[in-house]
C-alpha cells in the first residue's frame, strides 16, 4: 500500500488540491453565485413563501456554479484515470444531466402554484454540488477493473 501511495503521490497531491478547490467554491458560494435559495433552504422553508428571484439571474448563477464544479470534477477524473475518452464521456454525461436537472428545477419552480420544496431542494442540490463526481469515480473505477 505504501508503495502505491509513493508511486502516485503527484496524483494524490492534485486530487487533494482539486477537492480543496471544490470546498473553496462551497465556502464562498454566497459571494460567488446568485442564489436566493441559499438562505431560504437553510431555514424553516416548508411553510415559508418562495424568495423573490430573477429567473435569468438564477439560471445563470446555477449554470455558472454547475460549470465550475463540472470543470474541476472533469479534471479530477482526468488526474485519476488519465483517459481523455473517459473525460469526454463524463463531460457528455454532465451536459445531459444538466439539461434534465435545470429543466426539472425550473419546471417545478414555475409550472406549479405551490411547488414541492423538497423536490426543489434536491434538484438544486444536484445542480450546485459536485455529487456526480461521487458517482462517476467509483463507477469508472469499477468499469476499468472489470474490463
Amino acid at each position: 500500500m505504501r508503495k502505491v501511495i509513493l508511486k502516485n503521490k503527484a496524483k494524490i497531491f492534485w486530487v487533494i488540491l482539486l477537492v480543496s478547490l471544490l470546498a473553496i467554491v462551497r465556502f464562498f458560494e454566497a459571494e460567488l453565485f446568485f442564489d436566493p435559495f441559499l438562505s431560504f433552504f437553510k431555514g424553516e422553508f416548508q411553510n415559508a413563501p418562495l424568495p423573490k428571484y430573477d429567473g435569468w439571474q438564477l439560471f445563470l448563477g446555477l449554470s455558472f456554479r454547475y460549470l465550475v464544479n463540472t470543470i474541476v470534477s472533469l479534471i479530477i477524473v482526468y488526474v485519476v484515470f488519465e483517459d481523455l475518452n473517459l473525460v469526454k464521456f463524463a463531460g457528455l454525461l454532465y451536459v445531459f444531466l444538466f439539461c434534465i436537472l435545470i429543466g426539472a428545477f425550473f419546471g417545478v419552480l414555475n409550472l406549479s402554484e405551490k411547488p414541492d420544496f423538497m423536490t426543489l431542494f434536491y434538484l438544486r442540490r444536484f445542480l450546485i454540488q459536485p455529487l456526480f463526481l461521487l458517482v462517476f469515480l467509483p463507477a469508472f473505477y469499477y468499469q476499468r477493473k472489470v474490463s
